[in-house]
């Protein structure tokens, strides 16, 4: 890979976790694969405002849509990605809790 690639696949990784309802898909397909229905129903959202996030995870590559039967389960494109989700919190966690950042306090930039 080169640098201008990486750069790309961190910008797609960072718009999909820009929204806090995709946010909370991923970490829900961290722990299972589910159907759009079950997950709308869950999050107390319409199917369609699902759809759309669905729509961006996928073409930011980080979910994959699964038929199974007539109906649609999506799961984590790459287990992997759960493993960053995690280490992703955690250093943010980590981060917060120590208040290194020298900005924190003028910018709120944390």
């Amino acid at each position: 890979m080169t640098v201008a690639s990486d750069v790309v696949v961190l910008a797609r990784f960072g718009r999909a976790l820009a929204d806090p309802i995709r946010c909370r898909l991923l970490l829900a397909l961290r722990e299972a694969p589910a159907h759009p229905s079950d997950l709308a129903d869950a999050f107390g959202i319409s199917r369609t405002r699902l759809s759309n996030h669905l729509a961006c995870l996928r073409d930011c590559g980080l979910v994959v849509a699964v038929p199974v039967g007539r109906r649609t389960r999506y799961e984590l494109a790459d287990e992997r990605l759960g493993h960053a989700l995690d280490d992703l919190r955690n250093a943010v966690v980590a981060a917060e809790a120590d208040k290194t950042c020298p900005d924190a306090k003028t910018k709120g930039c944390c």
